[in-house]
């Protein structure tokens, strides 16, 4: 990250902490995070879909959008389009090597917000302590883009985020193809075979796993949950790079190191 995108991160944080009048919150101790189900069942989705709904996430919706002034609090008028998807992030057990291990899996399930002047944004929502709640709020509408482009270049193919590198994929069969610049960056615009994949990513993230010293150094974890106001929206890191456990009013997330972070707002604090 460059230094002029980690102080524009920086000062987006306590800007939106001051425009929302949440109050820092103290980092909490280390806890084991909670597992994510294998698959998006239509259970699962419809215990995302209430949690999206809910009155306090639809009135958080409305600060989040109306956060620049382009429209105002009481004319926002937020609404949740269509079900929640899933979001797969590239998994821990394959970069470990571990047999059978897919290359992804479900890391949080995805509602698309729309305001009544067009903005979008992506609610996470992900199983939690107290059960599926919204974990945060990001700018843009990547996870339902990625994913219609990832069915159309391969049908029936698993697309995921490497979010180390901020980079989108579709897997299938024995190849991964990229979707995004920062994937092409990666693998070459033909893609590569999930053979290599595994090599490089192997490589990139070995020594950063679950269990390894970077890991018990407090540099990766899991779902840090919000201890005060469900889904508020704490930075606008647009673009930028953060570790991946960045401490009070930054949501953790996964487990295999330093995340890109690309436009989020973030809630709860797990250092």
């Amino acid at each position: 990250m460059t230094q002029r995108a980690a102080t524009a991160a920086a000062a987006a944080v306590l800007a939106a902490t001051a425009l929302l009048g949440l109050a820092p919150q103290a980092a909490a101790a280390p806890a084991s995070p909670v597992p994510q189900p294998q698959s998006a069942t239509a259970e699962n989705k419809a215990a995302a879909a209430q949690a999206a709904n809910a009155p306090d996430t639809l009135a958080t919706l409305s600060r989040f959008f109306a956060r620049e002034g382009k429209v105002s609090l009481t004319a926002a008028r937020p609404r949740i389009e269509g079900e929640a998807i899933p979001v797969n992030h590239l998994s821990p057990e394959f970069v470990a090597g571990r047999a059978g291990a897919p290359v992804a899996r479900l890391e949080f399930l995805a509602g698309k917000a729309v305001s009544s002047d067009g903005q979008q944004a992506a609610l996470w929502i992900a199983r939690t302590e107290a059960g599926w709640q919204v974990v945060n709020i990001a700018t843009g509408n990547d996870e339902f883009r990625y994913a219609q482009l990832g069915a159309a270049k391969l049908p029936g193919g698993t697309v995921f985020r490497e979010p180390q590198i901020d980079a989108w994929y579709v897997a299938g069969g024995s190849r991964v193809l990229p979707l995004d610049e920062d994937a092409v960056r990666a693998v070459g615009a033909d893609g590569t075979t999930l053979a290599a994949y595994r090599v490089r990513v192997a490589r990139a993230y070995g020594d950063k796993l679950p269990g390894s010293a970077y890991a018990e150094g407090g540099m990766a974890g899991g779902y840090a949950e919000a201890e005060a106001v469900p889904a508020a929206v704490a930075a606008d890191a647009e673009g930028a790079g953060v570790p991946w456990a960045a401490g009070a009013g930054a949501l953790v997330l996964g487990g295999l190191g330093v995340a890109a972070v690309r436009r989020s707002r973030r809630v709860g604090a797990r250092a």
